[in-house]
């Protein structure tokens, strides 16, 4: 996934892990040749409209909302339709409070109104605070999880690695993360909780002491679900 900075110093663009320590816990449960992270990649201003998501600084949230409501005060100007111009007022109103676009929670109906229209705050917006910039890696692990994503973990063997799904993605959504061909022979997902890996103190104690779940295509990951899908090859 793509996060935009606005206005945060101190953050180098490009590809960042996401040193998340729930991977580094695992690592030191199971064996493995590699330990490998999520990744984000950090993009400049420019990229903002396709970002997934936007990291500004308190002090500069303000500007990113005026990016919208200079568009928005544009467009109530040239006479929309009755339905596109409450609307947009309504998303004025919001900006004018520091609330972003993605915060206001607009109907289907509504966003249908302004379906043409991009704006930037129409994505997750996560503000840092001062202090939070001399932890950039926290911040960027804070960042991924309040912008919709979460992770799952494939342990053992060549490596312990943390994969990145956006929340709600079901079990075969996620085996395509890891490859298509897992996803097209998909059979099953074997699912330990995170916390009960912990518990058990790893995946062999887990599914020895009968916590490991078989779950079917629908099933919704979990923020850090152990899984080993079972697939026709």
């Amino acid at each position: 996934m793509k996060i935009c900075l606005f206005g945060v110093p101190g953050l180098a663009l490009g590809r960042h892990n996401l040193k998340d320590p729930r991977l580094d816990q695992a690592d030191q449960l199971v064996e493995a040749q590699k330990k490998t992270y999520a990744q984000v990649d950090v993009v400049e201003e420019k990229e903002m409209l396709t970002a997934d998501a936007v990291l500004t600084g308190r002090a500069t949230l303000s500007d990113l909302l005026m990016k919208d409501l200079d568009f928005v005060e544009t467009r109530l100007s040239r006479d929309p339709s009755e339905v596109e111009k409450a609307v947009l007022q309504k998303l004025a109103d919001a900006l004018v409070s520091e609330q972003p676009v993605s915060q206001v929670g607009l109907a289907p109906e509504e966003l249908q109104a302004i379906s043409a229209h991009n704006f930037y705050s129409n994505k997750p917006v996560v503000v840092a605070e001062e202090a939070e910039l001399a932890d950039p890696a926290a911040l960027l692990v804070r960042a991924f999880r309040e912008s919709g994503w979460i992770s799952f973990l494939t342990v053992g063997g060549k490596e312990n690695r943390a994969w990145p799904v956006r929340a709600g993605a079901t079990a075969w959504e996620a085996a395509g993360t890891i490859h298509t061909d897992i996803q097209k022979g998909f059979i099953r997902a074997e699912i330990i909780r995170f916390a009960e890996f912990l518990e058990a103190g790893g995946e062999t104690q887990a599914k020895r002491a009968g916590k490991q779940r078989l779950e079917l295509k629908t099933y919704v990951m979990e923020d850090y679900d152990v899984v080993n899908f079972r697939f026709n090859k």
